[in-house]
């Protein structure tokens, strides 16, 4: 069977495969794309659009770096107003404040009251960096400075949540709306967060803001991707990235002309309304429409994307190459779960190794890039140059993820981040800017190897358990980021503190990583048996193979022709009909 396009006004005829037993038409979604243009003028100007929203959820996700700026700051003495200024005379400073020779400092907490060291009842804050921000308005430092890290870890904690809730409900009533959902709850919690008057709603405000960030970018995301063939789905993928790290940056300039932290949180918030008119610029998923048998609305996306792309293609021809994805499903069809890959041992090894690498990845990113107000020298500029490396780190991806191979990049990066960060602890006080230095190493090695352990574990699980796998590795990566901040907090006993930890799990988890296979070219593992036997030399016994594929044969019937793509060594999407997580 044959199907004659016209594309450019060539005449073109593509072969269609039919099962040899039953002649039954098994191309597809995926196959259609490439006919289109695997990045054609269609696909590009919905991508741009989609990218767009990536900026918006960088400053949610890294605002709270400014908004709960910490200050320097001191005891109110006695004879003090509130707005006295924080600088005192060096003989005001000894007979009012001990001084602590771990840290060569006056006591930030606490004041001599009649010879006696007694805690702060008010506080003076240092306004030279930061004129405003919720640690100031709301005392969050000394015996209350756990707050700060509390409010980071529920962010990331919503953010966790939203990505379970928001990436189920676009499965079951689609992209476009909940992308929208998610949207206008952003804007609304976000102004809400600006106007609290206390900590408590502060924080639960930015929390569901931060459910909302997976759902307004890793749903914009899916539907760029859906619409990206394998052949430039990671340098799709890829540049979305560098669209977050844009927003990265932004957010220090936003920060550094608005210092009052309530206008900066409106500021940061009101971008998201100039995307609700996207209501009419981006369609619904025409791969999504399919999983729900809408085969017609479908069909009518797709014609619009092929007339901008200048391909001519009938309806009945369209029709045949569709067909094969609105099959109904067997509903008594048995089906692998994530509790499969625990039964085995080589995959749950691979598996726990993979989790590890998602947490030490998640952690590591988030928590450098909320210290960096604890590295010295100026807040801002080091905030723009955190963000800043990452287009080198995802451009060295680019160029070198696909001959090199995965696990070199993975290893590689993950170990020349722990070493950089263990440095810290050498370098003297004196020496703050080789600190510095060595920090910004860390975070574009770790931006380099959070960009590959996404693309690694996708092709480590089997196409049955892919999803499942790669939902359990999101998970891992968000609890990671809740104890970042957590983690952030030791810096007030000893500053490299943090750097050192983030040193350490980089460190385990690149040596680790060692034991994975290469997936590089590979033929990707689709059964749980393939998956127990991927990277091995020795073929596992007979009556096992036997058992194990029992459970997963049918499944990976259905979906064998979507996932063979995932051995184009350019494939970087997350399996397109899921929308548990993406790496920002």
């Amino acid at each position: 069977m044959f199907v004659t396009l016209k594309i450019k006004n060539q005449l073109i005829v593509f072969p269609i495969i039919t099962h040899k037993k039953d002649h039954s038409i098994i191309m597809g979604y995926d196959d259609v794309i490439p006919l289109l243009g695997d990045f054609g003028r269609y696909q590009r100007r919905i991508y741009l659009l989609l990218c767009l929203p990536a900026i918006l959820c960088a400053f949610h996700k890294l605002g709270n770096v400014f908004l709960q700026a910490k200050p320097d700051h001191r005891c109110q003495l006695i004879t003090e107003l509130p707005n006295a200024s924080y600088v005192l005379p060096p003989d005001i400073l000894n007979a009012s404040f001990p001084y602590i020779s771990k840290t060569q400092k006056y006591s930030s907490c606490s004041m001599l009251q009649d010879n006696k060291i007694v805690p702060c009842e008010a506080y003076i804050y240092d306004d030279r960096k930061y004129e405003s921000s919720t640690v100031i308005e709301w005392n969050m430092v000394c015996d209350q400075s756990y707050l700060r890290a509390l409010g980071d870890a529920l962010f990331m904690l919503g953010v966790m949540l939203g990505s379970i809730i928001f990436g189920d409900l676009s499965d079951r009533f689609g992209r476009k709306l909940i992308f929208f959902i998610s949207l206008v709850v952003q804007v609304i919690f976000g102004v809400l967060a600006a106007i609290a008057p206390e900590y408590w709603t502060f924080t639960i405000s930015r929390a569901i803001v931060g459910a909302t960030t997976s759902g307004v970018f890793l749903v914009a995301y899916v539907i760029a991707m859906e619409m990206v063939g394998p052949k430039y789905r990671l340098f799709a993928g890829v540049i979305c990235q560098m669209f977050f790290s844009f927003g990265y940056m932004l957010t220090a300039a936003f920060a550094y002309f608005i210092t009052e932290w309530r206008s900066l949180q409106i500021a940061l918030t009101m971008p998201g309304v100039v995307f609700f008119c996207y209501w009419w610029f981006i369609p619904e998923s025409a791969r999504w429409l399919l999983t729900k048998n809408r085969l017609q609305e479908s069909m009518k996306l797709i014609q619009v994307a092929a007339k901008e792309n200048k391909v001519t293609i009938s309806n009945e021809q369209l029709e045949q190459l569709l067909v094969g994805d609105v099959k109904p499903k067997d509903p008594n069809e048995k089906k692998a779960t994530i509790l499969d890959i625990f039964r085995h041992p080589s995959l749950r090894r691979r598996s726990l190794i993979i989790f590890f690498d998602w947490f030490a990845n998640s952690m590591t990113y988030y928590g450098l890039s909320w210290n960096t107000s604890n590295l010295g020298g100026n807040d801002y500029l080091n905030f723009v140059v955190s963000g800043a490396v990452e287009f080198p780190a995802y451009t060295f991806l680019l160029f070198t993820l696909n001959k090199w191979g995965r696990k070199t990049i993975l290893c590689g990066c993950m170990v020349t981040a722990g070493v950089a960060l263990l440095l810290t602890m050498a370098v003297p006080d004196s020496q703050q800017w080789l600190v510095i230095t060595l920090a910004m190493i860390g975070k574009l090695a770790i931006t380099s190897s959070y960009g590959t352990v996404y693309i690694f574990s996708t092709e480590q699980f089997p196409t049955v358990i892919r999803n499942a796998g790669l939902g359990a590795g999101s998970t891992s990566a968000r609890i990671g980021s809740i104890f970042a901040p957590l983690i952030n907090l030791t810096s007030e006993a000893w500053k490299p503190f943090p750097l050192i930890i983030f040193g350490i799990l980089s460190l385990i988890g690149g040596c680790l990583s060692l034991v994975l296979p290469e997936t590089l070219n590979k033929q990707l593992p689709e059964t749980i048996a393939d998956g127990e036997q991927f990277g091995k030399v020795k073929e596992i016994p007979d009556e096992e193979e036997q058992h194990l594929k029992t459970i997963t044969t049918e499944e990976t019937r259905d979906i064998k022709n979507t996932d063979k793509n995932n051995t184009d060594a350019n494939n970087s999407e997350k399996p397109l009909n899921n929308t548990k997580e993406v790496n920002s």
